[in-house]
Parts: structure tokens; C-alpha cells; sequence
């Protein structure tokens, strides 16, 4: 029963502040530069092709992504490109790493709400000094019990998580915006998940089909999981 719930974990990228919004405006930036090569949605295609290939290697971040650009560009101009062209993405990609932090609508007032009740953990996944840099950026840092930066979001890996954390998996409750990765790995040990959307996900996190559990909850914000633990 979700009254047994001790620990919260939440996602960072898009569920405590905006993420997404700015990989898609460099990825539009981007597609601009090869506009000499192909149409933007191919050259977005290809990108997206390149970041699936490379996944395993590179694992989630902004330095992966600006690698995948340069492959990218080398391929989709078969060599020609020039030196300028590769300098213009690692460009892009420099100020991607640079971007401020926007918190999004009721983050801190949800984790001070909680804080005391529950203890509050950091699952995310990404580049360690980006996300580190990212939390210290926010002004959260010290809300969290723990920092987990996950190198992927397996049920294995939320196994790992719970067992540092020397916790149950029906004590622990996870909050993020994918349901493929903040969702349905936490459901498959027996933990609790809550689904918050985010207005844009990258296509690889993407989950078409409604899902029904009893352990999970879809909030409209995240603001609502307190009167999720509530009832």
C-alpha cells in the first residue's frame, strides 16, 4: 500500500526543470547548418539514427550529442564538410551545456512540502558534470537525501538504486516524465510510479500505450503528488 512509501525519488530532466526545449532548438539549429546537404527532417532523421546507433557507447548527455552531430555531418556530407561546419556544432553543443536552469511550476514548494515526511532522492539519468552541474545550478541540492546519476534506468538499475538506499521496492515511490524509463522499470520490482508529462519528449523516450496499474498514478503536475500520499 502506498502508506508504506518512505522514499520518494525523482527524475531531473523535465520533471524538476526543462530540459528537452533546448535540445530541440539546437537540433533545429542544427538541421539548419546541413540545409545545403538535405531537408531539415532528414537531416533530423539521420541525427536521431546516429544517437540510436551510438546509445550504448555514449549513454544520455549533451557531449554524446555533440558527438552524434559531428558523425552526423561527416556522413550525411560524405567527408566534405568543412572544419568550420564541425566547429559550428561543437559550438552548438558548448551552449547547450550553458544553458540556465528553469525550474519548472512548483518544484521547490513540492519538495519543501515533503521534505521531513519522506527521503528524497535525485534518480536521473545523463553526463555526471552536467547533471551536477545542473542540480548545483538549481538551488535543490540540499533537499535530497541522495544523488543517483544513472548511467541508464533499468529495472536492474533501480534494483542497485534500492539497495544502496537499503530500501523496499513497495517503500519507494519514483516521479518522473517518462513512462519508459521513470515508469515502467519501478513497476516491474514492485516499486510505486507516478507519470508527470512533460509538452515535449524526445522520441526515444516516447510510450504510446496506456498503462494500468495499481501502483501507478498519472498527475497533472507535480504538485499533485501530494495529494497523492494524501489519500
Amino acid at each position: 500500500m502506498k502508506n508504506h512509501i518512505t522514499t520518494i525519488a525523482f527524475d531531473a530532466d523535465d520533471t524538476l526543470w526543462a530540459n528537452e526545449p533546448y535540445f530541440q532548438e539546437t537540433e533545429k539549429e542544427f538541421c539548419a547548418l546541413l540545409e545545403d546537404y538535405l531537408p531539415h527532417h532528414s537531416v533530423s532523421q539521420e541525427l536521431f539514427k546516429t544517437e540510436m546507433q551510438n546509445l550504448h557507447l555514449y549513454g544520455y548527455g549533451v557531449k554524446g550529442f555533440i558527438l552524434c552531430m559531428i558523425e552526423t555531418i561527416t556522413r550525411v556530407s560524405n567527408g566534405t564538410a568543412s572544419l568550420q561546419l564541425i566547429n559550428k556544432a561543437i559550438e552548438l553543443g558548448h551552449d547547450l551545456l550553458q544553458q540556465p536552469i528553469e525550474l519548472l511550476e512548483g518544484v521547490p514548494e513540492t519538495l519543501e512540502a515533503l521534505t521531513g515526511k519522506y527521503r528524497l532522492v535525485m534518480a536521473t539519468k545523463g553526463d555526471l558534470l552536467d547533471q551536477e552541474r545542473k542540480l548545483k545550478k538549481s538551488g535543490l541540492e540540499n533537499y535530497f537525501h541522495h544523488i543517483e546519476i544513472m548511467s541508464d534506468k533499468k529495472n536492474t538499475d533501480y534494483k542497485k538504486l534500492l539497495k544502496h538506499l537499503d530500501c523496499q521496492p513497495d517503500h519507494f515511490l519514483m516521479l518522473g516524465n517518462s513512462i519508459k524509463s521513470d515508469v515502467i522499470p519501478v513497476l516491474e520490482i514492485g516499486g510505486f510510479a507516478a507519470h508527470i508529462p512533460f509538452h515535449t519528449t524526445w522520441a526515444h523516450e516516447q510510450h504510446e500505450h496506456q498503462l494500468e496499474h495499481d501502483r501507478f498514478v498519472e498527475l497533472e503536475d507535480i504538485g499533485k503528488v501530494l495529494e497523492y500520499l494524501a489519500h
